[in-house]
C-alpha cells in the first residue's frame, strides 16, 4: 500500500515529531529545529500530490470515456487512489482543525 501523504513511517506525531517535541538535550517548544522540513512545506507538498493524483484520475477517465484507453482496472486503481488520498487529507484537516480548537480554548 502507497502512503499518498507520506507520514507513514516518517516519525511525525511520535516522539521525535515536530515542534521540538521530545528532542534531546532539554530543548522545549521555544527552540527551533532546522534539520528538516518545515510543516508548512511537508503540508503544501502532500496537497500538491493530492492534486495531482486527482488530474491523473480525471485524465484516466477521459481517456476511458473517448476510447484512448480500454483497461477499465487502471482506470479504477487511479480513482481509488485519488479519493483515498483526497479522504486522508480531509482528515489531515480536521485533526489541525480540532488541535486548533483545542488550543484556542486554553486559559494562560
Amino acid at each position: 500500500m502507497t502512503d499518498p501523504l507520506g507520514f507513514i513511517g516518517r516519525g511525525i506525531g511520535g516522539a521525535g515529531g515536530p515542534g521540538g517535541l521530545g528532542a534531546p538535550g532539554g530543548q522545549g517548544a521555544g527552540a527551533a529545529k532546522t534539520d528538516g522540513p518545515s510543516f508548512k512545506d511537508v503540508l503544501m507538498e502532500n496537497i500538491k500530490q493530492v492534486n495531482d493524483l486527482q488530474q491523473d484520475a480525471t485524465k484516466a477517465i477521459e481517456d476511458l470515456n473517448t476510447g484512448k484507453r480500454n483497461d477499465v482496472e487502471s482506470v479504477f486503481l487511479a480513482t481509488q487512489k485519488a479519493d483515498m488520498a483526497f479522504k486522508m487529507l480531509v482528515q489531515l484537516r480536521n485533526k489541525v482543525q480540532s488541535a486548533y480548537e483545542e488550543v484556542k480554548q486554553l486559559r494562560v
